[in-house]
């Protein structure tokens, strides 16, 4: 694996479970390498220390023993990366503001500069009924991209979606969204 690639994926991955967005086995990280081929974590990993043994190289056009070894988001992220050809990284995770806001809101409507400025208006998606959800989440979560101009998505009580070129850009909105829910939760106790 390209040494810089490497070192991006485990610093984003590190601030992202320190700001409490992944939890121990809980959560995903991925990098597009070429049109079919993607890294992704092993559903063994801990997203804190990811190291070249935890993630695992995916070819699309070939489903092998690997397939197997990464994680359960696995078809998330490769739905993604086949419906939308300017996805290089894609993560999946579970900032608690952020989710908990979903669980009683359709939207979020940031109040604060960066929010408003960077995000606008953030779409609740509802899977509704959970006992499908990772079965259909492949399909949906990649539509939901195609027909929306948004790389994030927030899903009720599951989490959030985000995908860009750039891997700083794509944890920047994770962050900003989840300091915009938490500003929310904040002032609605004032």
């Amino acid at each position: 694996m390209d040494k810089h690639l490497m070192e991006e994926i485990q610093h984003i991955a590190l601030s992202l479970f320190n700001k409490n967005f992944f939890s121990v086995y809980h959560g995903s990280i991925s990098a597009r390498i070429s049109e079919q081929t993607f890294f992704i974590n092993s559903k063994e990993s801990i997203l804190n220390e990811l190291t070249p043994n935890a993630l695992v190289k995916l070819d699309g056009n070939k489903r092998d023993y690997r397939w197997s070894m990464a994680t359960e988001d696995v078809q998330i992220h490769e739905h993604i990366y086949e419906q939308l050809p300017n996805a290089k990284y894609v993560s999946y995770t579970m900032p608690p503001y952020a989710t908990a806001f979903s669980l009683k809101h359709g939207k979020v409507l940031p109040q604060d500069y960066y929010g408003k400025q960077l995000l606008g208006e953030v779409i609740v998606y509802d899977p509704k009924n959970f006992d499908t959800w990772l079965e259909r989440a492949p399909f949906e979560i990649a539509h939901f991209f195609e027909t929306h101009e948004s790389h994030l998505l927030l899903i009720k009580g599951f989490g959030v979606i985000c995908y860009d070129r750039d891997i700083s850009e794509m944890a920047k909105k994770v962050s900003i969204l989840e300091n915009s829910c938490r500003l929310l939760a904040l002032s609605a106790t004032l």
